[in-house]
């Protein structure tokens, strides 16, 4: 079976990105000009000129302002998963706290799609070694594929030794089963480049970053994962006060996103995030989640 890689899209605004979370709190969100809906539906075009079918993270709050945007992306044969409700960090919640997001955010992709919610990935991969317990909860919610754990040193976010292929997670007492789907990272001069889209791929020439999930296709025979956020196709977007850090990670190169995506759509062949497990070579027993 050929592989296929996972296309995956965090749909989220502008201003609810963890960069400027210090700056725009959540009771905010609805004074800033909204341009999820236009940049989202520029990106199921995208998709479209390309045919490929991809999964979408929604976040809840988002499915509650914008349902019939959630339809559309069902209605064009997208898979969706759900990115929280509030876009808070998982390591700055309380296990309670997290569940309650969790449950609310299902909820809300629910009540405008027929599709079951089984996909999860964490606000800027917030699961790390101190945020492990979230794994437990989301299993026993019913999430079946996660893609939050994310093999990298960074400031933010990362567990540097955690596997970086998909492979199937045992937690909590019962033993359960949760499939974990990395952001792909390449091993470079001992230590995991990432590799796997937004900001990285903003950052690094198209060519860089196709030779190395060429890579990850070729030499380890593994499917990637790409990931993206419609605000990053929005050169146009409002600017908003932050660090200079935060204002670097998050403007750098939104002119050539679209372009480059192009490329890297001409050049691979993608699907949804279970599409792309499916033809993974991952098997065996479960690794225990310490």
């Amino acid at each position: 079976m050929s592989l296929i890689n996972a296309f995956t899209v965090d749909v989220e605004d502008y201003f609810q990105v963890s960069a400027f979370a210090d700056r725009i709190p959540t009771s905010q969100w609805d004074q800033h000009e909204s341009r999820v809906e236009r940049n989202t539906l520029a990106m199921l075009d995208l998709l479209d000129e390309f045919h490929v079918r991809g999964t979408f993270f929604v976040l809840g709050w988002v499915a509650d302002r914008c349902p019939d945007l959630v339809r559309e992306i069902d209605r064009r044969g997208h898979e969706i998963g759900t990115h929280s409700y509030w876009h808070r960090l998982v390591y700055e919640q309380t296990p309670d706290e997290f569940r309650d997001d969790l449950r609310r955010s299902i909820a809300a992709l629910r009540n405008v799609t027929d599709q079951e919610i089984v996909s999860y990935r964490a606000p800027s991969f917030s699961i790390t070694q101190r945020s492990r317990w979230a794994l437990d909860i989301l299993a026993e919610e019913g999430i079946r594929y996660d893609s939050s754990i994310f093999p990298v040193v960074h400031d933010r976010y990362g567990i540097p030794d955690a596997e970086p292929f998909p492979h199937v997670l045992s937690v909590g007492e019962t033993g359960r089963e949760l499939h974990e789907f990395p952001p792909s990272v390449y091993r470079a001069w001992k230590f995991n480049l990432p590799v796997s889209g937004g900001g990285y791929f903003r950052l690094y020439p198209l060519r860089m970053t196709s030779h190395f999930l060429a890579k990850i296709n070729g030499r380890h025979k593994q499917p990637f994962v790409f990931y993206i956020h419609p605000w990053e196709i929005d050169p146009e977007q409002p600017r908003l006060p932050g660090s200079l850090r935060s204002r670097f990670r998050h403007y750098q190169n939104l002119k050539s996103t679209a372009a480059k995506l192009r490329g890297l759509l001409s050049r691979f062949r993608f699907g949804t995030l279970t599409e792309a497990w499916n033809c993974s070579p991952t098997g065996g027993a479960a690794v225990p989640v310490a």
